[in-house]
């Protein structure tokens, strides 16, 4: 009699573990780097995106391209203009799916996973992989972060005609076409 009744309790208490999760765009951070002249790297940031995990698990992040941060604003509107194309893609998307053991884990837990999903940009959608740590931090939040960068090529993305017209602008010998992207997100229920 007693066991039927802990079931009930416990898959009651489960529920709110598969909730809704809305990202807390203030609590993360999303960063990717450039290598110019084969010797000089620097970090860049996106400001602005937003993201959910629904209850089914499916992981939807989307990133203004316009809020690029570089640190120059000169060199923000020519990624923006020649790089991006924010006047004909406003977006980058990611989507996965992260299993429902991990969104259930006990409260001050981690693990590190793989995130499989695909990278929506400039109409082509690639394959990406990141490796990352979930940390349930307490029932209503836990942060998703890379744990090593994801190198993203521009040509996969047809961004490397964007890439090629930054690096003449800015008289450089050479703007590397791979690029490491992180991030760190936090994610709240709804």
């Amino acid at each position: 009699m007693l066991k039927p009744f802990i079931a009930i309790i416990g898959a009651c208490c489960a529920v709110p573990a598969l909730a809704a999760w809305q990202l807390d765009s203030s609590a993360s951070q999303l960063h990717f780097l450039s290598i110019k002249n084969s010797q000089v790297t620097e970090v860049h940031a996106f400001k602005s995106f937003e993201g959910t995990i629904d209850d089914t698990g499916k992981l939807a992040i989307a990133v203004d391209l316009s809020s690029v941060a570089t640190g120059i604003p000169i060199r923000d509107t020519r990624m923006q203009e020649k790089l991006f194309e924010t006047g004909s893609y406003s977006q980058a998307r990611f989507n996965a799916e992260i299993s429902k053991t991990v969104l259930s884990m006990p409260v001050a837990t981690s693990v590190i996973t793989t995130l499989q999903g695909t990278i929506e940009l400039h109409n082509k959608k690639v394959a990406t992989d990141f490796t990352v740590m979930v940390n349930h931090l307490d029932d209503a939040t836990f942060t998703v972060a890379t744990v090593k960068p994801a190198l993203l090529n521009a040509d996969d993305f047809d961004l490397g005609a964007g890439v090629e017209a930054l690096q003449s602008i800015a008289g450089l010998q050479s703007i590397t076409k791979t690029v490491p992207v992180t991030f760190a997100a936090t994610f709240t229920r709804e």
